[in-house]
């Protein structure tokens, strides 16, 4: 049987939105590097040239005109060499697209057919979809394009390139967003996708922080029996280079009944694909090249190093030399400085410890230990002169004496329009520290302990907190993060003997059940059948339900879970709309 080898690079590079100059830069030295590895054919990710996701930016002409400039620049590189890059194709429309750049030219185009319009995408509102499929032929070996979502249909465009095509490797460029557990849900579907066609498989996936946003990288190469045996890092750019044997493609075709019965249709056999002509079988002298296969995180460190990922390039990206916390000896700011510390470098970081007059001594002790374990700067500033100034200042005006909740949110406030100061003065960004668990139901103070610019666990429910904090110990084989901070009951600390438990059940019971409500929309008879009490639910329900206008005024954080607040979840804030059980419709909360 003839030997059809053809080495592929895939250059697993992060991206920044709108940096023309950076990501083209980033993609001439990819194919510099497969240039020089002897690769055939390099593939970079989904709108490498623009950045992913590029929302309204494509609306501007100006934009579009820059990205046709550049993606035109690109293909003068590669004379001797093929190159897919995604970009924006705005040749009468505006697409979603990969170039395939041969000869010193765009050798053709493949265009996104199927645009996502759920979660985190909004494909539909910019880009228009592709209508043509087409094969390229690349050392002898017939190629399919696509991009990203085009794979995850069993019956998209790659299995068409497959079958009307006779593609013997499907190429996916892609800007794949990560959620825990994504990259094994990947790795399944193109397992499945090689093995059921039977094709090669390619993945090349976008990586780096985009606002929200995290992508992994993790790309992959398949054989067309469903194995990998190529896989890119975690969280870092990459290059993968290897040799793919087309000849087995064929072997496995020819034996498995279901190919033949899949090339017929209805009323005759389906139309061949155009195909695009770029170079023809050559015998290569060298040895083959195998793939490297990069170990994969468990899921705490998966998420460990997806939450420093999304606040290194949140901070470079945006241009901060340095950032804040307010620490409060809890395990929230702790874990977000240590988190700060390792992405930024403790020099990066600026603690600020405010204590009150209900502000624990072992909470000041625990916040110094930190900062000291992690080698950042503590600054301290005492804000009870501050509170029992601004009570006798607005006493008058409650009729003598401020309420509990208004004396507990002046503190929280205080505290937030200090480190809003410093970030004035210095232009330093504040990182504010609530969790999933506190935003689902409220559980924080609007201008208070929700100032600031970025969060990194606002997508952590508190018992994740509780393991990313173990874990950080782990990691570093010491107590970074002091036992005493995992030990103690949480508590904001905002009066006397207050914890968290006075307010909320208890954190192992409400992230259940917040789990169930926000991430999986479950309905009260549901989650109650899980074995909680319903009166406990509804109570749940109502905190979540009460607390959007305060989510949408939160800062932005690293998404980790599938269904995030913000993109993902998307709810008006005057809604009269009830569940059948549940009660009126609920009124804003107070804090």
């Amino acid at each position: 049987m003839e030997t059809r080898r053809l080495r592929l690079a895939l250059a697993q590079i992060n991206a920044t939105v709108g940096d023309f100059v950076g990501n083209a830069q980033k993609i001439r030295a990819g194919i510099g590097r497969a240039r020089e590895a002897k690769a055939d054919l390099v593939a970079f990710p989904e709108l490498a040239l623009c950045g992913y996701p590029p929302e309204d930016l494509v609306l501007k002409p100006a934009f579009l005109e820059d990205n046709r400039v550049w993606i035109n620049r690109l293909a003068q590189e590669c004379r001797d060499i093929v190159a897919v890059v995604g970009f924006v194709d705005c040749n009468r429309g505006v697409y979603n697209a990969a170039a395939v750049l041969a000869g010193g030219e765009m050798a053709g185009v493949y265009r996104k057919i199927h645009l996502p319009n759920y979660g985190v995408f909004d494909e539909l509102r910019y880009f228009q979809s592709g209508e043509e499929n087409r094969v390229f032929v690349v050392r002898g070996v017939v190629v399919g394009v696509s991009v990203c979502e085009d794979i995850w249909y069993p019956d998209g465009p790659p299995m068409v390139q497959v079958r009307r095509g006779d593609a013997e490797l499907v190429l996916n460029i892609s800007a794949s967003p990560y959620h825990a557990g994504k990259g094994e849900a990947r790795a399944r579907m193109f397992s499945t996708r090689a093995a059921d066609n039977p094709c090669l498989v390619a993945f090349c996936n976008m990586v780096g922080g985009q606002d929200e946003l995290v992508f992994d990288g993790q790309s992959m190469v398949f054989d067309a029996e469903g194995e990998l045996i190529g896989r890119g890092r975690q969280f870092a750019e990459d290059f993968l280079v290897g040799d793919l044997e087309a000849g087995p493609v064929l072997g496995r075709r020819l034996h498995d009944p279901r190919v033949r019965h899949r090339r017929l249709a209805v009323g005759g056999p389906e139309p061949p694909l155009p195909v695009t002509m770029i170079s023809e079988a050559a015998a290569s002298a060298d040895p083959p090249a195998a793939f490297a296969v990069a170990e994969a995180f468990e899921p705490v460190a998966e998420i460990h190093h997806a939450l420093c990922l999304g606040i290194r390039d949140y901070v470079r990206k945006n241009g901060f030399r340095r950032v804040l916390i307010g620490l409060s000896g809890g395990v929230d700011s702790a874990l977000t400085a240590a988190i700060a510390a390792e992405a930024l470098g403790a020099e990066a970081v600026v603690g600020v410890l405010m204590p009150s007059p209900y502000t624990a001594p072992e909470s000041i002790a625990d916040a110094q230990a930190l900062a000291a374990n992690l080698g950042i700067e503590l600054r301290r500033i005492e804000i009870g002169p501050l509170f029992e100034r601004f009570v006798e200042l607005i006493a008058p005006e409650c009729g003598g004496e401020p309420n509990d909740l208004t004396r507990q949110n002046l503190q929280a406030r205080l505290r937030g329009m200090l480190l809003m100061a410093l970030s004035n003065h210095y232009g330093w960004l504040v990182l504010t520290t609530g969790n999933k668990s506190e935003v689902s139901v409220g559980y924080a103070t609007l201008y208070g302990d929700m100032a600031g610019g970025f969060s990194v666990i606002k997508d952590v429910f508190k018992t994740g907190v509780y393991d990313l904090a173990r874990y950080q110990n782990a990691k570093a084989g010491r107590e970074v993060i002091p036992r005493r901070i995992l030990e103690r009951a949480p508590s904001a600390e905002l009066k006397p003997n207050q914890t968290d438990q006075d307010d909320l059940p208890p954190y192992e019971v409400l992230d259940p059940i917040l789990r169930a409500f926000v991430e999986e929309d479950r309905s009260l008879e549901e989650i109650v059948a899980l074995g909680f009490e319903e009166e406990l639910v509804t109570r749940v329900e109502r905190m979540v339900d009460r607390s959007e206008y305060k989510r949408r005024q939160a800062a932005p954080g690293v998404k980790i879970t599938p269904r995030a607040f913000g993109r993902d979840r998307r709810l008006p804030i005057s809604n009269w709309y009830r569940e059948p059980g549940k009660s009126e419709p609920q009124k804003q909360g107070g804090r």
